[in-house]
């Protein structure tokens, strides 16, 4: 490499036939313009070793066996699973309500004859509530009880005709006595106003004049001559009202992205353009776009603080702007927050700090963004001559949705594997018998039935006895953990793919004539081919450590009020640890990928080599890298950030002289935080291109100089 003169870098030089110079900046072993070539350092070394075997090879069995059985495991889960259990409720009888060529095909609701019995939502949506369940087609819409239809069915046959759909089998008239029906559980004590949600008949609450009420009743007769208040029937039903504000709300939620579904993807595409526009740029200057980066960083959030300084000056003198989100509490109508003036007060402090961390990065950062910026630029070029590494993020995206896909569909294949268990279920809770498993066919002749009156075997859940059946909780966590093990393997995959490819145009000699062709494809061939074990072993490490993290919050959450302080802390201290761990694995296992794209070595070995590496450069590579992060995530804050603007202004109707948007959004936060999240993730999948490049010629070039550094040592070159 050459440079101009006035040059402060000092020189190494090769003191034998063909010596060449080497120059080294004082902070860096980059921010040389044709840093790219370092074929003058290292002119038996060609690019990526080409005559390779297989590394890791028994990993790679295992994988591949691991693979077949969870495959296996798929299939097994296919035959016994059966989903229409997730998707239709089943009456105490094992049946399916709602499913098409069944007697309860148009009977798509499940309806609980006794609610009280109900202790919790939970029992309700797990069906073991311990009383009797059917499948019906419609809720009931008024109080009635059992003894007044039975009273006024004499002068008014309609009124069982209607009592009768709740029921268990139709019959022309009430033929049983009120203490024959509570023994035979035929039909309910009574029934109340109630509505459908999630298939399940639930009470219709309603509230008047601040009153709690139900069929604008607050007390009633629950059919076995007790005076029942509604709060009584709330506590039941513990928690549904809560759910069903929450379906209101994704109501109105759905109904937003109806309504702007089209500019949605107006505001993706857009941001997708806008990050080709930055790759584009980038080629021609990385310094200049830089600076647009800063600027449209520093603007952003100077807009951002200046509206919120308008909005907490309009609301001065308004009623109840005063009060705290802590007044408050937690509001389904979210827009109450936007009409307190602390809320636009801490906003507005939280970006005054994010704009003076900018600054002050800048400030002090700024020799080490100048050879961010040296990075960048060839980084540019290597993307400018290989354009196809801008797709690959795309085939990452479907490799990790089959595997996700894959796994949710196992997931719910083992959750609903098994056959019907009936359980002995007592109205009283005073059967010694009570829990049991029972056969509802021959139940009644049984001693249960005798031992305990009034006792009904009802469905319970779904399992069974065999060896399948007792291990389906074991499944479920080899299931989870070979999903990790897939996700790490892909995006592994893909950084090795990625490194391979920008390591071939590192080491051409000429640019872009002996860049090999299709370099992309020929490096994913080549992990595939070569490297499959190495690139399992890596990621089999990291999925052991985030099971470890999985296991340690499942823990957490079921013990959560059983812990001392001493647990807690110890607890809260495991999991920092594993956290760290796991990101230093992904650091270190990012570099161990870019030595096997390069030199074919197993994951151990090359490891060690991308430890070692580093931590010769650590103080560089620590600047470096968190540098070239700011920058990229600059990229990324900024596409998104312009995309959000322009979707704000869009939907809160700012700019209807230009473009009339979607008028009467409920929520227009909903679809505008769908495009700004999803701008930046477009913006993550271009950029993460960028950072794999840079990390790969860091690499590379680090590489260099250390051998040239060895071999002067070696040959006794002299060091001027």
């Amino acid at each position: 490499m050459s440079r101009q003169a006035g040059s402060s870098w000092s020189s190494w030089t090769l003191g034998k036939s063909g010596a060449s110079t080497i120059e080294e900046p004082p902070g860096s072993d980059l921010e040389d313009e044709n840093f790219g070539s370092p074929r003058t350092f290292d002119p038996d070394f060609k690019g990526p070793v080409a005559d390779r075997s297989c590394t890791d090879v028994l990993c790679c069995i295992i994988f591949i066996l691991f693979i077949i059985g969870y495959i296996l495991l798929g299939l097994m889960a296919w035959v016994h699973g059966d989903p229409r259990r997730v998707a239709y409720p089943t009456d105490s009888n094992g049946h399916f309500c709602g499913q098409k060529g069944t007697p309860n095909e148009n009977k798509t609701i499940l309806f609980y004859f006794n609610l009280f019995s109900c202790t919790s939502p939970s029992l309700l949506v797990n069906l073991q509530c311990p009383t009797t369940q059917i499948c019906v087609s419609k809720c009931p819409e008024k109080f009635l009880t059992y003894m007044e239809m039975y009273f006024m069915y004499r002068t008014r046959e309609n009124y069982w005709s209607y009592y009768s759909q709740f029921c268990k089998a139709a019959s022309a008239k009430p033929v049983k006595a009120f203490t024959q029906l509570l023994l035979d559980d035929d039909c309910p004590t009574a029934i109340f106003p109630s509505r459908p949600f999630l298939q399940r008949c639930f009470p219709d609450f309603s509230t008047k004049n601040g009153l709690l009420t139900i069929g604008n009743k607050t007390t009633f007769n629950d059919g076995s001559g007790k005076t029942r208040n509604v709060v009584e029937l709330r506590a039941a039903a513990n928690g549904v009202n809560k759910i069903l504000d929450a379906r209101a709300i994704g109501m109105k939620v759905f109904e937003d992205y109806a309504t702007t579904w089209y500019w949605i993807l107006i505001g993706l595409t857009i941001a997708m353009l806008l990050s080709w526009m930055f790759v584009i740029l980038l080629r021609v200057t990385a310094g200049f776009l830089f600076w647009v980066f800063i600027l449209g960083v520093i603007g952003i959030l100077a807009y951002g603080i200046w509206h919120c300084y308008q909005e907490y000056s309009k609301l001065q003198g308004k009623p109840n702007s005063h009060l705290s989100i802590y007044n408050i509490g937690i509001q389904t109508d979210i827009s109450m927050y936007f009409q307190l003036k602390q809320t636009w007060f801490t906003f507005m402090i939280i970006l005054a700090i994010l704009e003076v961390i900018v600054i002050v990065m800048l400030i002090f950062l700024r020799d080490r963004i100048r050879v961010s910026i040296a990075l960048l630029k060839e980084g540019s070029k290597a993307i400018g001559y290989i354009p196809s590494t801008l797709i690959y993020p795309v085939l990452t995206f479907i490799f990790l949705s089959i595997c996700i896909s894959y796994w949710a569909v196992t997931a719910v294949y083992l959750a609903t594997s098994g056959t019907p268990i009936y359980k002995v279920i007592a109205p009283e809770g005073q059967c010694e018998h009570e829990n049991k498993t029972c056969d509802p066919e021959i139940f009644n002749t049984t001693e249960i039935a005798k031992a305990c009156p009034g006792a009904h075997c009802n469905f319970a859940f779904y399992g069974g006895k065999s060896l399948y059946h007792q291990y389906i909780t074991t499944f479920q966590i080899v299931n989870l953990f070979i999903f990790l093990w897939l996700i790490n393997f892909v995006i592994a995959l893909g950084q090795c793919t990625l490194a391979g490819a920008f390591a071939s145009y590192y080491w051409a000699l000429k640019k872009p004539d002996d860049i090999p062709p299709h370099p992309l494809f020929t490096a994913f061939g080549r992990a595939i081919r070569y490297h499959t074990g190495s690139l399992a072993f890596g990621s089999l490490i990291l999925a052991t450590i985030q099971m470890v993290r999985l296991v340690l919050q499942y823990l957490d959450n079921r013990l959560k009020d059983a812990q001392s302080n001493i647990s807690r802390f110890l607890q809260c201290c495991l999991k920092c640890c594993f956290w760290c761990l796991e990101h230093v694995v992904k650091f270190l296992n990012r570099h161990a990928y870019v030595m096997i794209a390069i030199y074919g070595q197993n994951f151990c070995r090359s490891a060690r080599d991308a430890f070692n590496l580093l931590m010769r450069n650590v103080l560089k590579v620590a600047v470096m890298d968190r540098v070239t992060e700011f920058v990229l995530t600059l990229g990324k804050i900024l596409v998104a950030g312009c995309i959000g603007i322009l979707a704000f202004l869009l939907f809160t109707e700012r700019i209807p002289m230009i473009v009339e948007g979607p008028t009467s959004l409920n929520y227009y936060w909903v679809p505008l935080l769908t495009v700004i999240i999803g701008s930046y993730l477009i913006a993550h999948g271009f950029f993460s291109v960028y950072a794999m490049c840079i990390d790969t010629i860091f690499i590379c070039f680090s590489r260099t100089w250390y051998h040239l550094r060895c071999g002067a040592l070696m040959t006794g070159a002299s060091v001027n």
